[in-house]
């Protein structure tokens, strides 16, 4: 199994309200508009990933773990891998429900979305010097 841990940060604009998607982006600020980011600030985007871990995720059918870490709580979300994932976004990553492909989408047909997040870990967030972590995982 390969493994990639991303650090990002909470801000202010946090909502977490999105029903489709999960986002993580390396821009430091965030609009009111942004309702599926869950966190700035990010160590890496698509095409930070190692290429190792890029060809699994980019396997048909793979599939992807997700752990959101923002302590004391995790969150953790399935998603599938395709053919189609090119992840080559330089600043952004993103989960989906849906099949929708972009150069930002690293998993699709996940089980949860941004909404689904528990509150309590949102409310933290909302905290520009909290930080969690995204850890990808490949199997």
């Amino acid at each position: 199994m390969l493994e990639e841990e991303i650090k990002f940060f909470g801000h202010k604009n946090i909502k977490s309200l999105h029903s489709r998607t999960i986002e993580i982006t390396k821009d430091k600020f965030l609009t009111p508009n942004g309702d599926c980011i869950i966190g700035v600030n990010a160590s890496k985007a698509c095409n930070d990933f190692s290429a190792r871990l890029k060809d699994k995720i980019a396997t048909e059918d793979s599939n992807i773990h997700i752990q959101i870490i923002v302590e004391p709580f995790t969150f953790e979300i399935r998603a599938k891998g395709s053919s189609d994932l090119k992840l080559q976004h330089s600043h952004d990553i993103v989960i989906r429900k849906s099949k929708f492909v972009c150069q930002r989408t690293a998993g699709l047909c996940c089980n949860f979305a941004a909404s689904d997040i528990p509150r309590s870990m949102i409310n933290l967030l909302k905290d520009p010097l909290k930080s969690g972590i995204m850890r990808i995982s490949v199997e």
